[in-house]
């Protein structure tokens, strides 16, 4: 198909199942566990990513993120996990960002040393705090940008031209972002991971995780992924199909929201903090605008001292307070007792993360709607 196809083109029709036999608007579901392996090209197997509804959802995501190939897995934490252990043996460094979503975090600190992986955090998302980790041994740099929780940026293009140099693989969680916001491909990552569950997923009803890379590297990824067993099932992949179909129209739409709302929170007096790229007081604004096609649905507030961050949000009602985040209507959450409960309190306030901090997941309705909302919970508890 034609890579110069427009977003939404790709978006619906990139990775479509033909319905042969009835000539069907949409995909076909191919439920099928078992196939024939005498006399055909292919042997299909789920566990092996290859049914027709699962290898034509990995073209689908491989070209909404211009690369080659791609995977698609059971989870986010399925996706990274196949793809780290792909890359990483007994005897091999990794370096990782600071602050990364809570479940990878505790992934590298809990399974790493079993395995007799190294691996060294960075002090912040600076290119600078990454140069002097760097050992014989480190054979990937993982990012994640914009991170969970706190929004922070890292320049996609030094990592990966830093990464070259060394002959280091480069990994990057863009789950925050989308697709629709960033595509590090370009920029020169290597391999490029989703929780699908959130924006390519986007209406809260499915688990599922995304790799996309060269087909070299989907190759070697694969050879690690079948042994882990974290594929997905063919009536999630359809739904997962289905929602790409709307990602870009969902995600331009939460975008421009987040803004909105963050230009709100900024100028309230009754947050003393807010962390959204898109706003000009975000100490990486710039850098955000130079890699990035929009700043996002994500951002994190901190109310000021004396309003609880609990009260707040258990006062809310059109806004829901909701562990994951991305789909289509808007959620908060804590993270210090959620995405970073397994951190100790220690490791969290290190990284910026404090109980009063709230993650906000910005939907796609009206936002006079979400501020009257706000501005009623407020009152409630005041």
């Amino acid at each position: 198909m034609n890579k110069n196809l427009g977003i939404n083109t790709k978006c619906v029709h990139v990775g479509e199942v033909e319905d042969k036999q009835f000539k069907g608007a949409v995909s076909p579901i191919y439920m099928a566990t078992s196939y024939a392996f005498d006399g055909v090209d292919v042997k299909r197997y789920p566990r092996y990513f290859n049914t027709p509804n699962q290898e034509m959802l990995c073209k689908k995501i491989a070209t909404l993120e211009n690369c080659e190939a791609g995977l698609i897995f059971g989870s986010g934490m399925a996706a990274i996990s196949a793809a780290l252990f792909a890359f990483l043996k007994t005897g091999d460094h990794v370096i990782i960002q600071q602050v990364i979503y809570g479940g990878t975090y505790n992934l590298i600190v809990e399974e790493f040393e079993k395995y007799g992986i190294e691996y060294s955090f960075t002090d912040s998302d600076k290119i600078e705090d990454f140069i002097p980790l760097i050992k014989e041994n480190t054979k990937v740099l993982y990012i994640e940008t914009p991170s969970n929780p706190l929004l922070g940026i890292t320049d996609i293009k030094a990592i990966a031209s830093l990464a070259k140099e060394q002959n280091i693989i480069t990994m990057i969680d863009n789950t925050f972002a989308s697709p629709i916001n960033q595509t590090p491909a370009d920029f020169g990552i290597d391999i490029i991971l989703h929780s699908a569950t959130k924006y390519m997923g986007g209406h809260s009803d499915i688990s599922a995780g995304a790799i996309a890379a060269s087909q070299e590297h989907i190759d070697l990824i694969w050879k690690t992924a079948i042994n882990f067993g974290g594929n997905l099932s063919d009536q999630t992949v359809w739904l997962l199909e289905r929602s790409l179909k709307t990602l870009n129209l969902r995600v331009k739409e939460q975008t421009k929201n987040a803004q909105i709302m963050a230009e709100y929170f900024e100028s309230n007096s009754n947050f003393e903090k807010v962390y959204y790229p898109g706003l000009k007081s975000h100490p990486q604004h710039k850098l955000a605008k130079s890699q990035m096609h929009g700043f996002g649905a994500m951002l994190s507030f901190e109310l000021k001292e004396g309003i609880d961050a609990m009260d707040f949000q258990r006062n809310l009602k059109l806004i829901k307070p909701s562990l994951s985040l991305a789909g289509l209507e808007s959620t908060t959450v804590s993270p210090a007792q959620t995405t970073h409960a397994l951190l100790s309190e220690e490791e969290r306030l290190k990284r910026g993360i404090s109980d009063g901090l709230i993650r906000f997941s910005v939907g796609i309705e009206e936002t006079k709607d979400l501020i009257a909302d706000i501005e009623q919970a407020l009152s409630s508890i005041q």
